[in-house]
């Protein structure tokens, strides 16, 4: 896969701290017009686990970043630019991601994602298997101003202009009916080791999971 991937013009490594400036911009350039066009952050997040990038010279072109919870490991950010989509970048961060999962003894690899099609297609073709979801609401005045007053009730002095809220996926077509953004968030995943549904899944999976995830 490393060969490969040199060929096809770029190369997998691990990220180092010159990395940043390119890393945010590839994040939220992929970002853009999908589910989680809106999760911007302005320092890379740290992990426990793995941080591995694509690279075309000194550009970030993919990233991957892992964290490890006892031996479930859970894919924090996929990305590629898209500029460089469909040149098999996010399979070669996948494959080098698996690798070193194993050998930091995890058994699991799981990712969360909201429910963007093609990301969804990509994951089952990666041989992920969907495994739980429950549902991200967004309640923004921007989209409707009575939005975040129906969903949360602010202490005196304090007014909710946007909320984020997780719920039950049995509530989800009365929230699509008073929500403009509902997602689902769905959980995939891959035994690294044995069977799926070993060890790793007793793991809280919804509490490891970061909110507006993972693109993955």
């Amino acid at each position: 896969m490393i060969g490969q991937a040199v060929a096809m013009g770029y190369a997998v490594r691990d990220y180092v701290a010159e990395d940043e400036p390119s890393w945010l911009r590839c994040r939220v350039l992929s970002f853009l017009g999908t589910a989680v066009h809106d999760d911007a952050v302005p320092a890379k997040p740290e992990v426990g686990g793995a941080e591995l990038v694509a690279v075309d010279g000194d550009v970030v072109i993919g990233i991957l970043d892992l964290a490890l919870h006892g031996d479930l490991a859970t894919i924090e950010t996929i990305a590629v630019h898209p500029d460089h989509q469909h040149r098999g970048i996010g399979g070669a961060l996948l494959s080098r991601a698996k690798s070193r999962a194993r050998a930091l003894g995890a058994t699991t690899l799981d990712a969360w994602t909201r429910d963007y099609p093609p990301t969804l297609r990509w994951y089952r073709a990666m041989g992920f298997s969907e495994s739980d979801h429950y549902l991200h609401v967004i309640a923004d005045q921007r989209t409707s101003a009575d939005e975040p007053a129906r969903a949360v009730v602010p202490r005196p002095g304090l007014r909710v202009v946007r909320a984020f809220l997780h719920a039950e996926p049995a509530e989800e077509a009365g929230l699509r009916r008073e929500f403009a953004r509902v997602h689902g968030c769905r959980r995939f995943a891959m035994p690294l080791r044995g069977q799926l549904g070993g060890r790793g899944d007793h793991v809280d999976h919804r509490a490891v999971a970061q909110d507006g995830h993972r693109q993955r």
